[in-house]
């Protein structure tokens, strides 16, 4: 059963779904998270308490507004936007991520979000 979350980014604040995956459960289970948001091109992405394998599925190309999940450095990411791996328009991680799930609306906003900003995820 999918989750509502709220994500806050400094002044910034977006709805969003966890899909049904183990992983987005186990990180449904730690909610609230608070961490410092570290920017990387259309990407923001921050280190949570949650340790999870590579999931059947798990991609690099994104499309924009998917939450994933970074084993390589158990991090929440949120995309919204070309990185500096992307290739010609797409989106791209570093490399495989968990798909988790996705904000709901507009993220063109995630845009003025800066490097260091606090963030919270809760349940909406």
């Amino acid at each position: 059963m999918s989750r509502q979350i709220r994500i806050t980014a400094g002044e910034i604040q977006v709805e969003a779904e966890l899909n049904d995956s183990p992983t987005a459960q186990a990180i449904a289970d730690v909610l609230p998270i608070k961490a410092s948001a570290q920017r990387w091109g259309g990407e923001i992405y921050f280190s949570i308490p949650v340790e999870a394998e590579t999931e059947e599925g798990a991609r690099d190309v994104l499309e924009p507004g998917e939450l994933g999940y970074w084993p390589t450095g158990n991090a929440f990411c949120i995309f919204f936007g070309r990185t500096p791996a992307s290739q010609d328009e797409e989106i791209r991680a570093a490399s495989d991520v968990n798909i988790i799930g996705r904000v709901e609306g507009d993220v063109s906003r995630l845009w003025d979000v800066p490097d260091g900003a606090p963030i919270l995820i809760e349940a909406a």
